[in-house]
């Protein structure tokens, strides 16, 4: 066996022996959950309320982490189930995404049928504006408003048709904006 054979065996060992070390050592007070034993409890979050009584707010800061991403919205048309709509171009924390419009979950309703939209985690809304075109447009060409204004998302379904529905929602507090879709067939 050659000098450099035995160097570099040798240099195999000492490299695994230290990474089985650091991997040893990265492990050693942790808990199940990935948080350091000794690690402090997390600050509560303070949150500032809307001084605007139409917005409503939440007492406590929301449910979603800034790496899950903005709450989830459902549409419900009065008497209706709930239907969670698609994500589309949002802020959220330090991030976003940006997308073109989107078809939309499909929902049915009665030309001007009450229309609502919520949002999961008890995040409070700002302002909000919903436009329609119809279904199968890609680019948002031919777009109608259908409403906006401050907190609630409130709004008159449009006139028969099948339409891709956007609402625009800047959420309040500063936490940033998104826009949800739902495919709306009016009957």
């Amino acid at each position: 066996m050659s000098r450099w054979s035995v160097v570099r065996r040798s240099s195999v060992a000492v490299v695994a022996v230290l990474t089985l070390a650091g991997l040893a050592l990265g492990c050693a007070g942790q808990t199940p959950g990935g948080a350091s034993a000794s690690s402090p409890a997390p600050a509560p979050v303070a949150t500032t309320l809307p001084s605007d009584p139409g917005v409503r707010a939440s007492a406590s800061a929301p449910a979603s982490s800034p790496a899950a991403g903005p709450p989830g919205a459902s549409l419900v048309v009065e008497g209706g189930d709930p239907v969670v709509g698609q994500l589309g171009s949002f802020t959220w924390a330090d991030g976003g995404s940006d997308s073109p419009w989107l078809p939309g979950t499909p929902v049915t309703a009665a030309a001007g049928e009450p229309v609502t939209v919520t949002l999961a985690d008890g995040v409070a809304v700002a302002a909000w504006s919903a436009r329609r075109v119809p279904a199968g447009t890609t680019d948002g060409a031919g777009v109608v408003g259908v409403g906006g204004g401050p907190a609630p998302v409130t709004f008159a379904a449009p006139g028969p048709g099948s339409w891709s529905v956007q609402v625009d929602v800047t959420f309040a507090g500063g936490l940033g904006a998104a826009v949800y879709y739902w495919q709306l067939t009016v009957k």
